[in-house]
């Protein structure tokens, strides 16, 4: 480990949860059997317009999986993970799951939280890095919940306070880096030394790169705001981490894979494919393909990335291995539990030492308005424009 990491691993000094009564994991969610499969996207793509048929088509990529996406089994195991953590950290908070699209539904664990008497509720969203998909799509799924039970007349709301983008906390990038490590290990001795690597993660609309994070942090012209300057930020954490252990300086990129939506509208790239492709042209003798972007190897890893881009490596006859995501991780875990015990000493009024690698540090607490702003006007929870109180402030 570098002199980096050790500084940044301390936990913070605060041991105690308050005001928070319950962590929330709230994640995507996926189908869990073929007859799901179909409902599932018909969620996910609610309100576009999508017909049927053209569903089936998208849902192939499960369909070869069994019609089973591995993300709420990872979910169970990270879960799992997280109350084995507090508990031998002597941290009595219970611990949630709620999905946006597939059992089980967030607005019924919202429902459940509130007959539990859980009235200060953390947040973990299965998304580390800043976006409209990735944090205020969760915030807009928050409000949505939260508006159902008022309407249903639960007397007392829970407030919601979603934890802070993890992207670089050692607990999160620590466990990436040993992974690289291995994925070289894993390639032929003979082009080690030169695998390329590949750092990947989730294509979006350029103008949503464009727009996320705070406003200050906006850019035009597909220049990717915060969401792309987090993921460079990383890849370079992880990269030098590589070479300190190796002593090699291996050549990156950030590149993005998972690209959906209408052809005519800008997206990130180059596409990971088009990636190894060009890296084959230019006689690379290796590939790593690191995948970020991803907290769990869920469907667009297990297929884009060890389906897709592997068979296309296959065909130009460029070894390629892919790390390890973070997944259930232990050291992740006690993230978890830091990102929980730093942001209830905040609202506490305590000063606290927050980890973070990398040249960013760390993210803000409190989404300000036009943070990752919405497609369409909609309310969002846990953030500086709710429209639910947020207990000490305005």
């Amino acid at each position: 480990m570098s002199d980096q990491l050790r500084a940044a691993a301390s936990p913070p000094a605060e041991g105690l949860a308050a005001p928070y009564d319950a962590l929330l994991l709230l994640s995507f969610g996926g189908p869990e059997g073929p007859d799901d499969v179909v409902p599932f996207l018909e969620n996910v793509t609610r309100g576009r317009g999508i017909p049927r048929e053209r569903l089936k088509e998208v849902g192939q990529h499960y369909f070869g999986f069994g019609g089973v996406s591995p993300i709420n089994g990872q979910n169970r195991e990270l879960l799992d993970a997280l109350r084995k953590d507090f508990a031998e950290h002597g941290l009595d908070l219970p611990v949630y799951w709620g999905n946006r699209n597939w059992a089980p539904y967030l607005t019924d664990v919202m429902r459940e939280m509130a007959a539990d008497g859980r009235r200060r509720i953390a947040v973990l969203a299965t998304s580390a890095y800043a976006s409209y998909s990735g944090c205020r799509q969760y915030r807009e799924n928050l409000a949505d919940a939260l508006a159902t039970l008022a309407e249903e007349g639960v007397a007392e709301l829970p407030e919601v306070d979603k934890l802070r983008h993890y992207f670089n906390h050692p607990g999160f990038v620590q466990p990436m880096i040993d992974g690289v490590l291995a994925a070289l290990e894993s390639l032929p001795q003979e082009v080690r030394a030169g695998a390329h690597l590949a750092f990947t993660t989730h294509s979006i609309p350029t103008a949503a790169a464009d727009t996320s994070g705070p406003v200050e942090e906006h850019t035009t012209g597909g220049e990717g705001g915060a969401y792309v300057k987090q993921h460079l930020d990383v890849a370079r954490v992880i990269a030098d981490a590589v070479r300190a252990e190796t002593g090699t300086e291996l050549p990156w990129e950030l590149v993005y894979q998972s690209r959906s939506g209408a052809p005519h509208i800008p997206w990130l790239e180059p596409d990971v494919c088009d990636h190894l492709e060009a890296l084959h042209g230019a006689g690379a003798p290796a590939v790593v393909m690191v995948p970020i972007g991803f907290v769990s190897d869920h469907m667009e890893v297990l297929y884009d990335l060890d389906t897709e881009a592997t068979a296309k490596a296959a065909e130009l006859g460029l070894p390629v291995a892919r790390s390890a995501t973070v997944g259930a991780d232990p050291r992740f875990a006690a993230a978890v539990r830091e990102l929980v015990l730093e942001r209830a000493a905040a609202e506490r009024g305590r000063p606290v030492e927050r980890c973070a690698l990398g040249l960013l540090g760390p993210s803000h607490d409190l989404c300000a308005v036009g943070c990752c702003p919405a497609r369409a006007p909609r309310p969002a929870a846990a953030g500086a424009d709710s429209p639910y109180a947020q207990k000490g402030r305005a």
